[in-house]
Parts: C-alpha cells; structure tokens; sequence
C-alpha cells in the first residue's frame, strides 16, 4: 500500500520558485499580491472557472481518495461543476461533516486514469479589519478550540519559546498575525527540493527554506504558540510562471472570523479558490493513493472573470 500525500504535488516547480533560494521574497509580484481591500470597503465578489485534469498510470487494483471539488460554503458558492472520469468509473463524493468540503473516492485496477474537474466558482471577499482583535481563550466557539493544539506539522508546542521571542511582545490582533507572515517571508526562502512529506514547521523553521505548504505550516504553528487558532487552506490558484499547482496558505481566527493570510506572497490571497480545510497537510492532501499507481500529469488551472 502507497499513499501519495499532499507535500508530493508542492514540490513540483511552480511560479517563481524555479529560480531558487529566496525567490519567493525577490517575486516582482509581491507587493501587488499583499494589498488586499480593508474596512469600511464593501464585500467584493468575484467569478472564477476551474479547469483541473489528472492522469494516472495504474498497475494494479488502487484505492483513490481525491480533494479537487471546490468547496461549498465558507466564502464560496459553487455556480455549476462537472467531472469527467476516464474510464467511467463508478465514484462516490461526500462531505466532511464539519467544514463542508468534499471528497471523492473510486477504485481503479490498471490502465491509464483520467480526472478532468471544471467549476465556475463566485467568492465574496470580505475586507480586512485593521482592528481585528485575538479573542482570549475563553471567549472561543467549542469548534474551534483543536485548532490551537499541536499537530504532526505544527509542532506550536516546541516552537512556543521561540514564538515568543519573536511575536510575544507585539500589539495583539491582525497586525500582529500580519508580523508572523512578513518574518517567514523575509526570512523562509521558497526553495523546491528543500522539504518532503515528512517535513516538519520546526523542520522548516531550521533550515529556513521550504515551499508554499511549508510556509503555511510555520504560519499556522507560530499562530498557534500565540494562542490564536490557526488551520491549513489549500485551494487554486494562479501563479505568475508555469507549470500550475495546487496552493497551500493559512488563515487566522480573528475578529470572530477567519482571516487568509499566505506568506508567499506568490498569488494574490483573494483570488485563492478554496479547497479544502484542515489542521494541517495531513487533512488537505489533494489525492491519497492505496495500490501502486503513479500522477503521470497535473493541471489545476483556475482563471479570474473579467
């Protein structure tokens, strides 16, 4: 039995990582990619079509799970979707009970293995709060409160002393969330090759170098030190140099919602097209695989509306 995990796919060279340590940091986009609208601007809505297809060689009976459906609900409504197995494979899609994103499983037992997923998507983009406040512990829905505790990737317990070194002493609420993505930016170069499916955030924390789910899991971590519970987001996204891949950020919760936040700065955050949702890459793998079959290609295209 194999699984491919989530790490697998955010390897692949995508957006400016190519070139690089500190690529990420160096992005000609950058600035452009943090400005994002703030109050009292109204909710903006935006249109996005999905184009995502999937090819799999598959050299014996295999169990697939997948994670390409956008998700329903958050700040998302799915307009119209469709999918296209080939081989047209009986499927199953369900819903996590909590969160609300979907999962899609079926067995294959050899031959090529293609998925091909298109959506248009509206999202409505709430504008950022300045004066977003942490709420104390107490003050937290029951739902939320396992996102403050250490996971497998977020190990927020043994990076708690550092997390505090480094963030304790400053303002609480959203400038300071916006403090912890501005140091792993300036500080974790975007490098490809640098990290794996065993990667850790205090792994990454070390070595200073990692790609876009590792930067979400810092992110996630330092905000867990911080008492503010923090999960891991991926979802489509555009990026300014080929190939396409899946996009790993986190987000916050802040002012009694979440909040997205992405300290690549490789893809403007507003027009991230949400996936799924978790405690970390564990929960979020795009395709989990059981049986020996191997991704022969990848394109998780998305495109924003005029």
């Amino acid at each position: 039995m194999s699984a491919i995990p989530f790490a697998t796919s955010l390897n692949a060279p995508n957006s400016p990582s190519h070139t690089g340590s500190g690529a990420a940091a160096q992005s000609p986009s950058a600035v452009i990619y943090t400005q994002r609208a703030t109050v009292p601007d109204i909710p903006v809505q935006q249109t996005f079509d999905i184009d995502c297809q999937l090819q799999y060689d598959v050299r014996g009976p295999s169990d697939f799970l997948f994670q390409i459906h956008a998700q329903q609900g958050v700040d998302q409504t799915v307009l119209s979707e469709s999918l296209v197995i080939t081989p047209n494979l009986p499927r199953h899609v369900f819903a996590d009970p909590n969160i609300g994103h979907r999962f899609l499983r079926l067995h294959a037992d050899n031959g090529l293995l293609t998925l091909h997923y298109q959506a248009r998507v509206q999202r409505t983009v709430q504008p950022l709060d300045p004066l977003a406040a942490e709420l104390a512990i107490a003050d937290l829905p029951d739902d939320l409160l396992h996102n403050l505790n250490p996971t497998r990737y977020c190990e927020s317990d043994a990076l708690s002393q550092v997390t505090q070194q480094l963030f304790g002493q400053l303002p609480r609420g959203l400038r300071r969330v916006q403090a912890v993505v501005e140091w792993i930016h300036q500080n974790i170069h975007y490098q490809i090759g640098t990290s794996n499916a065993l990667t850790t955030a205090r792994d990454v924390f070390n070595q200073r170098a990692g790609v876009c789910r590792d930067f979400a899991h810092l992110g996630v971590t330092f905000c867990r030190a911080l008492n503010i519970p923090a999960r891991l987001v991926v979802g489509y996204a555009s990026f300014d140099d080929p190939p396409p891949d899946f996009h790993a950020v986190f987000e916050a919760y802040l002012g009694g919602r979440w909040v997205l936040f992405d300290a690549t700065h490789m893809s403007p955050i507003d027009d991230v097209v949400r996936i799924a949702t978790g405690r970390d890459a564990k929960d979020v793998a795009f395709a989990t695989i059981y049986g020996p079959a191997t991704m022969l290609s990848m394109a998780p295209l998305v495109r924003k509306l005029a």
